[in-house]
């Protein structure tokens, strides 16, 4: 049975200090630096500014993406429902690492990460593959609760990456080739089970001041 589709707008959370200098967060609790918040509030212009419409707005519950949340739920009038399933991966040891620092302390889960094993799982982490189906679980689930809906969702990249590579069938163990900048604006369509990528990395409101520190 055909159902309405559902729109999706996914936006990474604004930068941070451990962004700029390539650490690795996970469930590390890191706030927003200013170029962050600016970020986030250039984001809620932009979408005030075009008259875009949202029937809920979602957010992890860690603190970037509620900083950067914020401004968007007082520019579009909605409160913010924070969901925890949206966090980014926990990358368990490796937390708060560079990669050279990654590499150094813990070769092996530095391996696993790096070589993209789906299995792997960091000590005291979460693999790409467990990762990826709770992604695929909390959007699909806030895709059907709001069918028909438009629906905005501020996260992290990791969880953005899974979206992408779920609805551009891109397999878990590739490459990734696609950019995914801080507070920029990322569209899905979710249709009879089936997610389609509209639009990817617009950050034209951000005038092109954002960058991919992972790219």
């Amino acid at each position: 049975m055909n159902t309405l589709p559902t729109i999706l707008v996914l936006v990474r959370h604004g930068e941070t200090d451990w962004n700029a200098c390539g650490r690795l967060q996970g469930h590390t609790d890191i706030p927003l630096n200013a170029h962050g918040h600016a970020q986030a509030e250039r984001l809620a212009e932009g979408l005030a500014r075009r008259g875009e419409r949202f029937d809920v707005l979602y957010s992890s519950d860690l603190s970037r993406a509620r900083a950067t949340a914020a401004p968007l739920g007082q520019a579009l009038g909605l409160p913010v429902i924070e969901e925890p399933a949206l966090r980014e991966r926990h990358f368990g040891v490796l937390q708060g690492l560079t990669l050279a620092e990654a590499a150094e302390h813990h070769p092996a889960a530095y391996a696993g990460y790096r070589q993209r094993r789906v299995e792997a799982v960091p000590e005291g982490g979460e693999s790409l593959e467990r990762f990826c189906a709770r992604v695929s679980e909390v959007l699909t689930r806030l895709a059907v609760r709001h069918v028909g809906g438009r629906i905005l969702v501020v996260a992290h990249g990791g969880v953005l990456e899974m979206a992408y590579r779920l609805a551009a069938g891109i397999p878990l163990s590739a490459p990734r080739d696609f950019a995914l900048p801080n507070a920029a604006l990322n569209r899905f369509c979710f249709s009879n089970g089936t997610w389609k990528v509209e639009n990817w990395a617009d950050i034209s409101h951000l005038e092109g001041d954002a960058f991919d520190e992972l790219a």
